[in-house]
């Protein structure tokens, strides 16, 4: 790959999709806010997308934190936990499990939402679209653990590492740190944001006001009463 390409989709790419995630999500809120929704289709086969959701919101909620603590994290607060080799490992065994967890509900969600024709009929070729690249870039993830058991030195990983932070902190000729990079890992940093590019413009958005309690919330049941309304409330109605 020539310098100028790679420059180009690792080192220009990366600003311009997070460019259009972050313009783009507040013109959809302003200007289309009812359409700020995840479109559910609980009403349809309800028992598939409960096991298939559950799966793959706790997998990909996992791989996506593990990613900002694994990425992110200053070098002075891994360093003296973890070497860079162990660092890695960490990263391969928490993201592999929880990647595999996902994949599986996610698999089930697209089953689900290709074979069923009323769910089929009431999907939007975007949203078909969204869910497919999803599945791609965990796919692309779980291939790059055999990848990173081959470079178990740590030295590929602290370069993945430092070309992260480089983008989120602006570093010139980030790009740099990627030439020689297997291609698996290359491929799911492009697919990565490119799923960020389009996120706006698809029911992924509602991932800015996900109510990441709900999963850990206690069971409840709404019951409706018998009992007649109180005289204050009767008197009141016209």
């Amino acid at each position: 790959m020539s310098s100028w390409i790679n420059t180009a989709l690792f080192g220009v790419y990366p600003y311009v999709c997070l460019a259009v995630l972050l313009v783009g999500s507040l013109i959809r809120f302003d200007h289309g806010a009812y359409t700020w929704k995840s479109d559910s289709s609980q009403l349809l086969r309800r028992k598939r997308l409960r096991l298939g959701s559950n799966l793959f919101h706790y997998g990909v909620l996992t791989v996506v934190g593990g990613h900002f603590v694994g990425f992110l994290m200053p070098d002075w607060a891994v360093s003296w936990l973890i070497s860079p080799a162990q660092h890695e490992l960490l990263a391969m065994a928490v993201g592999g499990l929880a990647g595999i967890i996902a994949i599986i509900g996610l698999s089930i969600l697209i089953h689900r939402r290709l074979t069923d024709t009323r769910i089929r009929s009431t999907s939007r070729k975007r949203d078909i679209a969204i869910v497919l690249m999803l599945w791609c870039q965990l796919a692309l993830g779980l291939l790059t653990v055999p990848v990173s058991a081959l470079h178990m030195s740590g030295g590929l990983f602290e370069q993945l590492v430092g070309y992260v932070k480089g983008v989120v902190t602006f570093q010139p000729d980030v790009a740099r740190l990627l030439v020689g990079t297997p291609l698996v890992y290359r491929l799911h940093i492009l697919l990565g944001f490119t799923i960020f590019l389009v996120s706006p413009f698809t029911r992924m958005v509602h991932v800015w006001s996900a109510p990441v309690w709900y999963l850990g919330r206690r069971g409840y049941q709404i019951v409706r009463t018998r009992r007649p309304a109180p005289a204050l409330v009767r008197e009141r109605r016209p």
